[in-house]
């Protein structure tokens, strides 16, 4: 159902429409020097060093109000605003139920109508740089996030 794909450093998540769910970011580790760090991730890739987990980020919610063109009234405002209101009492959930308190919330850097969620994931074991391996550990947290409608 979900497919990864390397750009840079980083993964992109793909969903089984072929549309970008998110981000996964690698944790690389210390790397030192700092000024070789593009050739140091690259030979990690390319030797599919292990890793112990990293970041993912994924759309939080999208308003629908942000637009500069946008003309509504009152009752419509309030439809949005509920609608946001609910979805982010399902984030909470989430949140709560994946015990996963250390997250960050920003706007996101393709659509300013939109949140996006960025959280640390650890990975059961250490897990070789290999998107089959990547994806065996992220599938999990990604079927819950699409099961509870967040994805």
């Amino acid at each position: 159902m979900w497919k990864l794909d390397l750009d840079d450093e980083y993964f992109r998540i793909f969903d089984s429409n072929k549309l970008v769910a998110g981000y996964f970011d690698p944790d690389y580790g210390d790397i030192f020097p700092k000024e070789n760090s593009a050739e140091i991730i690259l030979q990690m890739l390319k030797n599919h060093d292990k890793i112990s987990g990293g970041l993912v980020m994924i759309p939080l919610v999208k308003f629908g109000l942000f637009d500069s063109d946008l003309d509504i009234d009152i009752d419509e405002l309030e439809n949005h605003v509920n609608r946001v209101g609910e979805h982010l009492k399902k984030w909470k959930d989430f949140i709560a139920k994946t015990n996963n308190t250390v997250h960050s919330i920003r706007i996101s850097h393709t659509d300013h109508d939109m949140l996006t969620i960025t959280f640390p994931i650890k990975f059961s074991e250490p897990t070789s740089l290999d998107k089959t391996e990547i994806l065996k550990e992220l599938s999990p947290i990604l079927d819950l996030l699409q099961k509870l409608n967040l994805l």
